[in-house]
C-alpha cells in the first residue's frame, strides 16, 4: 500500500485515534506561529483540516494541500470557508500553486513520506515571497532509528505509512541548497521529558 492509498484509509478515523505526534506536532506549529499574521499560507499536508481551522485564524487566505481525497474530503466536512482552497496535489510534481505567493509555508508530517527533498524545497523557495518563512513540522529522525512510523490499525491488522528516514542534517542541507537558511531548529518532547528521546523536529526557515 502506497502513501496516498494509505492515508485514504486512515482518513475516517484519523481525527479519532490516538495520536502524540499528530497532537505534539499541532502544538508546536501554534506555539511557532502564535500572535503572527499572514496574507496568504501555503499549508502542505494539511490532512483532515487538524492545523487548517487553526491557520484560518492568522491569515486571509490558506491554501491547504493533501495527496489524500480521503482526507480533503474530511477537511472540507468541517471547515466551510470562502478563504481557505483545498487542493488535491503531489508536491513531488511541478507546484502550480503560484511563484511568489506565500509568506508562509508549512509541511506537518510530510517530508517523512518524500524520498528527495531537494525538488520540494525548490518548489518552495520559488511559491515563498520575499520575507516570507517556512515551517516544517516532523517526526524526530531518533524516533525512526527507534523503529517508529507512521501507522493506524484496521480489522485486517496493523498499517504501516511507508516513510523515509531522513536525518537532521537532510532537512538543513536540502534546505541550504535550494537558498533557504535555518532560522530556528527545536526538538519537542513527551511530556516535556527531555531525559527521553524527542518526538518531533521543528525548523523554521527563510530566504538567505
Amino acid at each position: 500500500m502506497n502513501v496516498q492509498q494509505s492515508y485514504n484509509l486512515w482518513a475516517t478515523q484519523y481525527d479519532t485515534n490516538k495520536n502524540k505526534t499528530r497532537d505534539l506536532e499541532a502544538q508546536a506549529l501554534r506555539t511557532t506561529l502564535e500572535g503572527r499574521s499572514f496574507r496568504h499560507i501555503l499549508e502542505i499536508g494539511c490532512g483532515t483540516g487538524k492545523n487548517t481551522e487553526w491557520l484560518l485564524t492568522c491569515a486571509e487566505r490558506v491554501t491547504a494541500v493533501d495527496l489524500s481525497e480521503g482526507m480533503l474530503d474530511v477537511a472540507r466536512s468541517k471547515i466551510n470557508a470562502e478563504k481557505v482552497d483545498f487542493r488535491q496535489a503531489d508536491i513531488t510534481q511541478v507546484w502550480n500553486f503560484g511563484t511568489g505567493q506565500f509568506d508562509l509555508i508549512t509541511f506537518s508530517l510530510v517530508l517523512e513520506h518524500i524520498e528527495h527533498l531537494d525538488p520540494v524545497f525548490q518548489e518552495v523557495r520559488k511559491a515563498l515571497m520575499p520575507g516570507g518563512i517556512v515551517y516544517v513540522g516532523e517526526l524526530h529522525p531518533f524516533k525512526q532509528y527507534a523503529g517508529t512510523q507512521a501507522r493506524f490499525d484496521t480489522p485486517e491488522g496493523r498499517q504501516l505509512v511507508p516513510c523515509i528516514n531522513h536525518h537532521i542534517t537532510d532537512f538543513l542541507q536540502a534546505a541550504e541548497r535550494s537558498g533557504l537558511q535555518l532560522q530556528h531548529l527545536e526538538e519537542y518532547f513527551d511530556d516535556l521529558d527531555r531525559s527521553g528521546i524527542p518526538r518531533l523536529a521543528r525548523f523554521v526557515f527563510s530566504e538567505r
